[in-house]
Formats: C-alpha cells, structure tokens, sequence
C-alpha cells in the first residue's frame, strides 16, 4: 500500500538571532559616524569641528562594541578564525573577515592622529595619567597629510562594510524578503541616519545643542531616501516586477502581526521626518527616533525575513526571552557601548572646550 504524505511546512528556529541584528547595527551607525567626523577633522569645516569630535566618539564606542556581537553570534571564535585559515573568496561574509579589520584599524589609526593634539596638551597638565597621555601623543603632532592618509584608509574599509553586510544578506534567494538589490541601499541610508542620531545623542549629552539644525537637516534628507526605498520595495512587490518582493507581500498578506509591524516602521519614520524638520533645534527625540529606525529595518529585515516561509504556508514567529542569545545579549551590548562611553569621556574630553 502506498502512502502520500503533503508537507506543508517545516519548523525551524531562526539562524541569525538578534546578535546579527546587533551587529549589522552597531558597525552600520560607527561607519557613518566616522563619515561624519570627516568634514571637522580632514576638511576643517568650522562649523562641523563640535561634531565631527562627538562623531568620532559614536565611531569608536560602536565600531568597538561591534565586533563583540559578531563573534557572539559565530558562538565561537574558531568560526572566525576559519574565514583566514580557510578563506573562500566566492563569499561575501568571508571578505567581511578582512573588511572589517581594514575599518577597524583605519578608523584607530585615524582616530589617534586627530587627538595627538589633545593627548599632548594632556600630558602637559598635571595629573597621575600625565605621563601616559605624553607616550601616546608621541609628540602630539597635528599631521593632516597623516590624518588624511588614515582617513583613506578607514573609508575605503568603512565602504566595503557597507557593501559587504548589504550584499550577504541580499544573495540570500531562499528568503524573499531578503532577496532584492534595493536592502544593501536600505542598510547604507538607515545606517547613515542611525549614525547622525548616535551623533545627536552624544552631542545631547555633552549639551553642545547648537549643532542641532544642521543634524536635524541632515537627517530629514536621509528620512526622504528611507522612505524613497522603502515605497519603492513596496512597489515592485505589488506590480509583480520584483518576484522577491512579491512573494514576501503574499507571504504577509492576512497577518495582523505583519499589518501594524509595517504601519509602525512608515509612522514613526514619517514621526522623525517631521520632528526634524519642524522641531530643527530638538535633539534627544529625534535622535532617539533615528536611532530606533535603524534598529527595527534591521530587526524586520533578520528577524522577521526568517519568520516568513521558504515553502509552504507555515510561519516561524520569533519570540524574545531572557537568554543571552535574545533579550539578555541585547542588554548586554547596550551595556558594552555604555560602559565605552563612560570609560573614552573618563579619559578624553569631547565637549567643545577641547576644540581650543
């Protein structure tokens, strides 16, 4: 006697957890914090030397902590250390193994050429940590050509992370949300309006509020290319042109879960946008805004992309718990970046008195 049995659906717990969305987050916002440093520290505009001191800041604090939830998420470091004893060439997450130290290293080695000046004026003070802040000044130089050199460097790392993190998650075929040349441009507009909140909270909390028009202008034009992308995925999913995009709207259709997952991500992108342009001088709430856009596309994207079925009609919904792979790992890293913050503001000024 023969038997048919019709599978309908599979489950599976989710492969990439919140560290992904972790990290994708983390050195999305410290690249585009660098990239906002930039206009102070190598082009001396005026008016961007108090942020590009705060930019910097945000650049290291996340592009140190980053890392920390990539190696968490591999559950080993052997895993890393496979990308350089065994690399294969043909994959977009084993170039990332050797575009991220190229940033990592060129955002540090940037990063000490441009607070020589200030590591020098330090030592000269008097204090227990003087003699410290001498030998790491090494002179204490202010060598723009070297600046610029490291600056180079730290953007062609910082370019190809941005390209890397979009890409591996788009040539991903068996997700169909996933699957479409529009998220490595979603990922690199979110990170950039990610990076200028991160900005505008430290500038917040170091009360340099004078930079928030220019912020808050900057962050409108990076909300209008938001929402440029997202409406556009959402076109070519309904006129059928992107089969990808398609498929993840049928695959939504119906669910509750997914109707105020989208209307929440449009409302509180559309929130910010009108925040920063009608409250130019506020600075905490549209920061906080930003930064919460970045984080839910990524979460969407990860953690929701994974709930959607490759076959059948049987969804994997993911559900937060109090393990160090979910809710505690996210406390965790909040904490990390925290603890960075207090431990880089201990030691080095930041505020705008340091400018002097």
């Amino acid at each position: 006697m023969n038997t048919t049995v019709e599978v309908l659906g599979f489950a599976r717990d989710a492969s990439w957890l919140p560290w992904a969305v972790q990290y994708f987050f983390l050195i999305g916002i410290s690249v585009a914090a660098f990239f906002l440093s930039l206009p102070g520290f190598v082009w001396r505009r005026s008016k961007w030397l108090g942020i590009s001191r705060r930019a910097l800041l945000a650049a290291l604090v996340c592009g140190l902590t980053a890392p920390v939830a990539l190696l968490a998420d591999l559950h080993q470091p052997g895993r890393f250390l496979n990308f350089y004893l065994h690399p294969n060439l043909g994959s977009w997450m084993a170039w990332g193994s050797f575009f991220i130290p190229l940033y990592l290293l060129g955002l540090i080695g940037y990063a000490w050429l441009c607070l020589r000046p200030l590591l020098a004026e330090m030592g000269q003070r008097p204090g227990s940590l003087a003699g410290l802040y001498r030998k790491l000044a090494y002179g204490g130089h202010d060598n723009l050509s070297a600046i610029k050199a490291a600056a180079l460097a730290a953007t062609l790392g910082g370019l190809l992370v941005l390209l890397y993190t979009g890409m591996e998650v788009m040539i991903v075929q068996a997700r169909s949300l996933w699957n479409t040349p529009l998220l490595p441009l979603i990922f690199g507009i979110t990170a950039m309006t990610g990076g200028i909140g991160m900005t505008a909270l430290f500038e917040a909390l170091t009360g340099n509020r004078q930079s928030a028009p220019l912020l808050n202008q900057w962050l409108a034009r990076g909300i209008w290319v938001t929402l440029v992308l997202l409406l556009a995925w959402l076109i070519l999913g309904l006129s059928g042109t992107s089969t990808a995009a398609a498929d993840a709207l049928a695959a939504m259709a119906g669910s509750f879960g997914w109707l105020v997952t989208g209307g929440w991500l449009f409302g509180s992108t559309l929130l910010t946008l009108w925040l920063a342009r009608n409250h130019s001088n506020s600075l905490l709430m549209p920061a906080l805004l930003a930064l919460h856009g970045a984080w839910l596309i990524r979460w969407v994207v990860f953690i929701g992309g994974q709930s959607l079925p490759k076959m059948g009609s049987a969804s994997h919904p993911y559900y937060l718990t109090l393990t160090p792979d979910s809710l505690l790992g996210i406390v965790g890293m909040a904490g990390l970046c925290l603890t960075l913050y207090i431990i880089l503001t201990s030691l080095i000024p930041w505020d705008d008195q340091a400018n002097a």
